[in-house]
């Protein structure tokens, strides 16, 4: 049987939708319904765009991105959700503290932001390096999150990491440090192109203005280091947290949606969350590498909406 025949029935019908589109990859600003401001967490400031009210969704990207890659998603849960949308620590607009990139602190960061804002849960939507700090969320606050929505990358420690590291494609993983950050400078975007070509389906799928987009707010002073020496940088702990938090609180409840692009993690990835949680559904996106949100962003807003508003 086809990974997309096990699909619950919602998520099919929201697949061959999206199937009958093209994907656009255009990054577009937010609409007025959005405001953008830098809050206040430990070491420094994130910047955060919120709108719209009614029951809360946390938006989490990874690294290649920013909140950004959300607007499409954003823009249709706007009309009867309240929308959180950050930048990670030390990227897009936030600012460059040079610690607490553990996942388990930024965790504990994005918390007191939800306190901030007044808001008691969530559901949560998370890609790539947004997935790890995810899973530290719901593990250290599971009261906090209602369901999740995670995409196309593993988390460190935990179900087939160790194996992943040994995959020459996350070479990158330990690219990092003084040397490293000068052969960079100035050349973000020949950085970001690797990624964007090596891990999509077609190249082509992501368009220059989105790459000159992120390449310019990954050359802001400190980007590359907070990304390499921060995020990257605390894979290793993250791996020994996480195993901590594993054992202490078991197999998570909530519902979570897994999704993969066909070539990428496609249907290994409920497998993957399945290693820590218990009520796992399944999506995968076609014609999509790991840039899900870029490559098919018709396909996916979809599928992601009909899982939180069943």
């Amino acid at each position: 049987m086809s990974s997309i025949s096990r699909l619950p029935l919602f998520a099919l019908l929201a697949l061959l939708m999206g199937m009958a589109t093209a994907a656009k990859a255009e990054v577009r600003p937010y609409s007025a319904a959005f405001h953008g401001s830098d809050m206040a967490v430990t070491g420094g400031t994130q910047y955060v765009r919120v709108g719209g009210k009614g029951p809360a969704v946390l938006l989490l990207h990874g690294f290649g991105d920013t909140g950004d890659m959300w607007q499409p998603l954003a823009e249709r849960l706007v009309k009867d959700h309240t929308v959180i949308i950050p930048d990670l620590r030390g990227m897009g607009l936030s600012s460059h503290p040079e610690g607490g990139y553990e996942k388990a602190a930024q965790a504990r960061d994005l918390i007191s932001l939800l306190d901030a804002l007044k808001v008691d849960k969530v559901q949560l939507v998370t890609h790539d390096i947004g997935n790890m700090v995810g899973y530290a969320l719901i593990a250290q606050f599971p009261d906090r999150v209602t369901k999740w929505v995670v995409m196309d990358a593993p988390l460190p420690g935990l179900g087939t990491w160790d194996k992943q590291l040994l995959n020459p494609r996350v070479w990158h993983f330990n690219f990092r440090g003084p040397d490293v950050e000068r052969l960079v400078a100035g050349r973000e975007r020949i950085l970001l192109d690797r990624f964007y070509n090596e891990l999509s389906a077609n190249p082509a799928g992501i368009d220059e203005a989105t790459r000159e987009h992120y390449a310019a707010l990954y050359a802001r002073p400190g980007a590359i280091h907070n990304a390499t020496s921060g995020q990257f940088g605390a894979f290793a702990q993250d791996a020994k947290d996480n195993q901590a938090l594993f054992a202490k609180g078991g197999k998570l409840k909530l519902p979570v949606l897994a999704i993969g692009g066909d070539h990428s993690y496609g249907a290994s990835m409920k497998t993957e969350v399945e290693a820590v949680a218990t009520n796992v559904e399944g999506a995968v996106i076609t014609d999509s590498g790991h840039w899900i949100m870029e490559e098919q962003t018709d396909q996916a807003v979809p599928v992601i909406e009909a899982f939180l508003r069943k």
